[in-house]
């Protein structure tokens, strides 16, 4: 469910893995990819909610840290490997083009945001639509892949597309740090510190904002339950 707060051991647990390290997971699941994003200031790549609040630009990742390699930041981030396969950056990138060239359906990808440490966010699922390779501040070609919001939802492990879901703008991470914060990490109604989200006290569908802290809380999944069947 999107924007639900879960533990690093939840987001592993969702993939059927003991540990998810590696920020970009390319068909981690047989039907849909996997990425590990972050927006904290010391986060090792440029990822970004756009203006629309409904996409995502992703960087892609760096050559491997090695001895002929001692500072990755140096050099141009990879397509293909010394011995010619497609490195994360590079199957994402195909997986745009087979899509551009109508040979596919874009790429699904379930993206997960961390806040803290021990805390993420799921943030649901996304399609993976273009790409661009482009200098970044470092004067080095980076991958920026853009990512737009879906319809898809996963329910006892298997995907659904509710075509009827209203579109949600994405809630800043910032935003969410604030709001963290503010309600101690518990449901604001119950006090619950389980099965958590955060949630648009005024839905975006309904005229509500993403961008205040004054328009998000954080709710448990009963009451967030509850709060969705009153407003419909």
């Amino acid at each position: 469910m999107k924007d639900k707060i879960i533990s690093y051991r939840d987001m592993c647990d969702n993939e059927g893995i003991q540990t998810l390290q590696r920020g970009m997971n390319f068909r981690l699941n047989a039907n849909y990819s996997v990425i590990l994003m972050s927006q904290r200031k010391n986060a090792p790549y440029n990822d970004i909610i756009c203006d629309d609040g409904l996409s995502i630009e992703y960087e892609g990742h760096d050559v491997a840290k090695t001895e002929d390699f001692k500072n990755p930041k140096k050099f141009d981030q990879p397509r293909v490997t010394k011995s010619g396969n497609l490195t994360q950056n590079g199957l994402f990138a195909k997986a745009v083009e087979d899509f551009k060239n109508s040979k596919r359906d874009p790429e699904l990808v379930r993206v997960y945001e961390k806040l803290f440490n021990g805390v993420w966010s799921e943030k649901g699922f996304f399609k993976l639509i273009d790409y661009r390779y482009t200098k970044d501040n470092n004067n080095r070609n980076v991958f920026i892949f853009k990512l737009a919001e879906s319809n898809i939802e996963i329910e006892n492990n298997r995907l659904i597309d509710d075509k009827l879901r209203p579109r949600s703008r994405i809630i800043p991470s910032d935003i969410k740090k604030q709001v963290w914060i503010r309600d101690k990490g518990r449901c604001v109604i119950c006090g619950a510190t389980d099965e958590l989200h955060f949630d648009h006290d005024l839905p975006y569908s309904k005229g509500g904002s993403s961008i205040t802290i004054d328009n998000v809380r954080i709710l448990c999944v009963r009451h967030n339950l509850e709060k969705s069947d009153k407003i419909q």
